[in-house]
């Protein structure tokens, strides 16, 4: 994991993302959204939006409606286990967030 000494600017960069728990995730919905893809990880971006621009992270043109849009989309991939899958995917991206705000 990056370390403030370490880091030379204000923001993360997305070359840094892998150090950081769920960093896999965030840096593919970011990706996604940069490429208009509607996908599980750009909903998940797209929801934690306003907090990793607080932590410098830019997350360009996040999706309307993603907590809504994510739950559809894991209902339809995963039926019954939708519930589960979503509690997951927001425990990462949390995860990946105090970890970006512990060294910001």
């Amino acid at each position: 994991m990056p370390s403030k000494r370490n880091r030379t600017a204000d923001a993360i960069r997305e070359n840094e993302f892998h150090a950081f728990p769920g960093g896999d995730l965030v840096a593919r919905g970011i990706q996604d959204l940069r490429q208009g893809v509607v996908s599980v990880t750009a909903l998940l971006v797209s929801i934690g939006a306003p907090r990793l621009r607080r932590c410098g992270i830019v997350v360009s043109h996040p999706l309307e409606a993603p907590e809504h849009r994510l739950y559809e989309l894991l209902q339809r991939e995963h039926g019954d286990a939708a519930h589960s899958q979503y509690n997951a995917l927001i425990q990462r991206l949390v995860s990946f967030e105090r970890s970006v705000e512990s060294v910001s």
